[in-house]
């Protein structure tokens, strides 16, 4: 049973260890060799954790993912807030978690434009990777219309309304090379706020 949880234990802290690759050297540049240099082992030994570069970098993603919706969790299980500022403070600390993570975003559209290039849709992938955050949303809007906070709207539309400033967020941190997205910040309060009820 140790042996099982200690090759867990190793596979993560690569797999954080990973990221920095990933970052420094861009998706297509990061080799199975640089990953092992940077983990202080040998590419043998890194074979018997992952099959590839690839799947090295699917896993990473998904860890940051994990711990993102997690934080984004507790927001939305805090009872003493109220529909408004819970979905604003998840927008928030979603723009937090992309601003701290820029470099790695970039990182990220590199490997959507490799999948694009060997006819792999990367709209499949990142709708995979977005579901949970979508589906968090839509909950907290469908809770705020339960308890009479929100305005009765189409949960979809809504979905794809709140959605659009996380999309927003990455195009001006990635493509527009801001440090940060404090104007959509208050753009997206101000957003959240024309949700309530009258």
């Amino acid at each position: 049973m140790s042996i099982v949880v200690e090759h867990e234990k190793r596979r993560k802290k690569i797999l954080e260890k990973a990221l920095y690759v990933f970052v420094d050297e861009g998706f297509e540049n990061t080799t199975f060799q640089k990953i092992a240099d940077y983990c202080g082992i040998t590419r043998t030994t890194l074979y018997t954790y992952f099959k590839n570069k690839k799947e090295i970098f699917t896993y990473s993603i998904k860890l940051l993912l994990v711990k993102v919706e997690e934080g984004i969790q507790c927001i939305r299980c805090d009872a003493s807030l109220g529909s408004v500022e819970k979905i604003t403070r998840v927008l928030l600390d979603i723009f937090r978690n992309l601003e701290e993570n820029r470099r790695l975003l970039s990182v990220l559209l590199d490997y959507l434009l490799f999948l694009s290039k060997s006819n792999t849709d990367p709209e499949q992938r990142v709708r995979r990777r977005t579901l949970k955050l979508r589906h968090i949303l839509a909950s907290m809007v469908i809770e705020g219309i339960k308890s009479g906070e929100l305005k009765a709207v189409n949960i979809k539309t809504t979905d794809d309304y709140l959605y659009s400033f996380v999309e927003a967020a990455i195009f001006r941190l990635v493509i527009l090379q801001r440090k940060t997205v404090g104007d959509l910040r208050k753009t997206a309060a101000f957003a959240v706020k024309q949700l309530t009820a009258v």
